[in-house]
């Protein structure tokens, strides 16, 4: 007979999800996060999905100052009860996530960090890194990597060949132990770390991040052609909410 002690954690985990929407959108142009994507903005099909998940028990967006307003009264007249906060971003994407995990409420066992560009993330991924996060403390998705990588010397020329059975490419929704990613982040942004994904801050306090399989299809769109693919992937998928009105 196994020991009670030994088993899991089993109950629902309670998680708060942070959307980041503060970015740039340099190589696109315009603003990506509402373009239209199908029937939505770029943003709004980002947000539904973790609207969507039973696990998520509110969302904060964190977008630049200018667009609070407007991404407030999009969630507002669509429906989108679990946006608790749409707040202001750093100069960073380090301050940005900061931000936003300094504004989920009291009690969130998880919190979930996801890019609010990358709008295709399926609910069985969200699920499933929730609950890796739960047993683990930290959990993100990731594919492996399919191209040759090598690494380049200062004047330009192929240096040497990168294993590419021991890499991945880590993609969001990355889910952390709250008090663990808020600890973190203080830390990097204190510390002015440059640091380009929310993992790489677990790393520096010694935590180790579990990762999960990732999906081809969960793209960041930061180029034209990128929403060109992703307004493939939404048509060959058949967009259930192609007749609904966004607002």
């Amino acid at each position: 007979m196994r020991c009670p002690l030994n088993r899991k954690k089993e109950t629902p985990p309670r998680c708060s999800a942070v959307i980041v929407a503060a970015g740039s959108s340099q190589r696109m142009g315009a603003d990506k996060i509402l373009m239209k994507l199908g029937a939505m903005p770029v943003l709004a099909r980002t947000v539904l999905a973790f609207e969507n998940n039973e696990y998520i028990d509110e969302i904060i967006i964190v977008t630049k100052t200018e667009k609070i307003e407007e991404i407030a009264g999009l969630c507002y007249r669509n429906g989108l009860h679990k946006v608790k906060q749409v707040i202001s971003g750093g100069k960073t994407r380090m301050e940005s996530a900061l931000a936003g995990v300094s504004a989920v409420r009291h009690g969130a066992e998880l919190i979930a960090i996801h890019d609010g560009a990358r709008p295709l993330v399926s609910q069985d991924l969200i699920t499933r890194t929730i609950l890796a996060a739960r047993d683990y403390h930290a959990a993100v998705p990731a594919v492996a990597s399919t191209d040759t990588l090598k690494t380049v010397d200062e004047k330009g020329f192929i240096a040497g060949t990168v294993d590419r059975a021991s890499t991945v490419r880590v993609q969001t929704p990355q889910v952390f132990n709250a008090d663990l990613i808020k600890g973190a982040l203080t830390r990097a942004v204190t510390e002015g770390l440059s640091l380009t994904d929310d993992c790489s801050a677990m790393d520096m306090m010694g935590v180790r991040t579990f990762v999960v399989e990732g999906e081809r299809e969960n793209i960041k769109i930061t180029t034209p052609e990128d929403l060109v693919y992703a307004r493939a992937i939404v048509e060959s998928r058949g967009d259930y909410n192609a007749n609904r009105t966004w607002v």
